[in-house]
């Protein structure tokens, strides 16, 4: 009597485990490849966001340090104190404030961010005529 083995009687079994275990490669290529792409788009997506926020209150700053050194800024007494903004695009920056320190004819505008945003701290400096 004549021994068959297994791969003889199903030939296509082995063929689909093979074809399993080419699928399980490619799904692991798959996952290594894409898994860190994700990552660094989040991480990408986060730092857009600081710049943009950075790159407006900049904007605003230098649009306000304009009008307080075309004349408005005489009628601030000397010291320090919060500084409120008109522009609509403030409302896109994260929870912070504006500050106007005068001090004679010297005027210095800050936003600084209330939270830890790695913004850092936009400044402005003029010296009135």
């Amino acid at each position: 009597m004549m021994k068959l083995g297994l791969s003889k009687l199903f030939p296509r079994r082995r063929a689909r485990g093979f074809l399993e275990v080419d699928l399980l490669v490619g799904l692991a290529i798959l996952t290594i490849a894409v898994v860190p792409l994700g990552y660094a788009f989040a991480r990408e997506r986060a730092v857009l966001k600081m710049e943009y926020s950075r790159s407006v209150a900049n904007e605003i700053v230098d649009g306000e340090m304009e009008i307080l050194a075309a004349g408005a800024g005489k009628n601030f007494p000397d010291g320090s104190q919060n500084y409120s903004v008109h522009a609509r695009a403030a409302a896109s920056l994260p929870l912070g404030h504006f500050q106007l320190t005068k001090t004679g004819n010297h005027l210095r505008l800050e936003w600084n961010a209330d939270g830890r945003h790695g913004l850092g701290v936009i400044v402005r400096e003029t010296t009135l005529k």
